[in-house]
Formats: structure tokens, C-alpha cells, sequence
């Protein structure tokens, strides 16, 4: 095998069910596999899953979304750390698409873990 690529990212949680219904709302699809016991959902984002697990540690994810006011509207009540603010501007196709700004906000999910909210824009002229 050359190179790597991820495949799976866990994400600390105590209850599975309001965990599962609030990462539900935010990536619009529901889990594709649960084992209850010993306490596993996972959603497929992309091709790299994400498990919600009670035995995990906590993880900062960042999730691409279409829109950032939409993907908060869509869970709900929810804590926002930080609103929606640009980034910066890929200039190079390194860290994003070129020529795209990047947004991102903050909110904490049901179970106080901190997620990252990232949504590419057209660059204002």
C-alpha cells in the first residue's frame, strides 16, 4: 500500500441517542450502522466514518458544510462559540480550492464537545 488516507475519526460521547439525533440534523443523514451495546454509531462522511463512542476521547472535528447559518439552524438550540468569520482566502490550492474563501464557526454539541463548522465561498471582489 503507498500512502494514507483516513478512515475513521472517533468522537467522545455519554449519550448515544441525542448524540446520534444532533449529528443527525447537522450532516442531514442518519447513522449507517449502531451497536448498543457496547455504544457505536456511525455516520459515512465522505468515506471516513465518524464514530460516536462512549469510551473515545473528545476530538475537535471539522466538518465542511454547504451553508454555516443553515448547518446551526438545522440542530437546533445549540451553543455557538464562535459565528460565522472568514479565515482567509486560498490563494493556492494547498489547504483549499483555489480562489475560495473559507468561513468557519464554532458551536458545542450536546455532549460539550467543541465542532468546527467550515463552508468554502466564492471570493468577494
Amino acid at each position: 500500500m503507498t500512502g494514507s488516507a483516513l478512515v475513521q475519526v472517533a468522537q467522545r460521547v455519554q449519550d448515544l441517542e441525542r448524540a446520534a439525533a444532533f449529528y443527525s440534523a447537522l450532516i442531514g443523514s442518519p447513522p449507517v450502522a449502531t451497536f448498543d451495546p457496547p455504544g457505536l454509531v456511525f455516520f459515512n462522511l465522505a468515506g471516513v466514518r465518524l464514530l460516536l463512542e462512549r469510551e473515545a476521547p473528545s476530538a475537535l472535528l471539522y466538518l465542511r458544510v454547504d451553508d454555516l447559518e443553515s448547518a446551526v439552524a438545522r440542530v437546533g438550540d445549540v451553543e455557538i462559540l464562535s459565528t460565522a468569520h472568514r479565515i482567509f482566502t486560498h490563494d493556492t490550492n494547498t489547504l483549499g480550492p483555489i480562489g475560495q474563501e473559507e468561513w468557519q464557526s464554532f458551536i458545542r454539541d450536546p455532549e460539550g464537545n467543541t465542532v468546527g463548522l467550515v463552508e468554502f465561498r466564492d471570493r468577494k471582489l
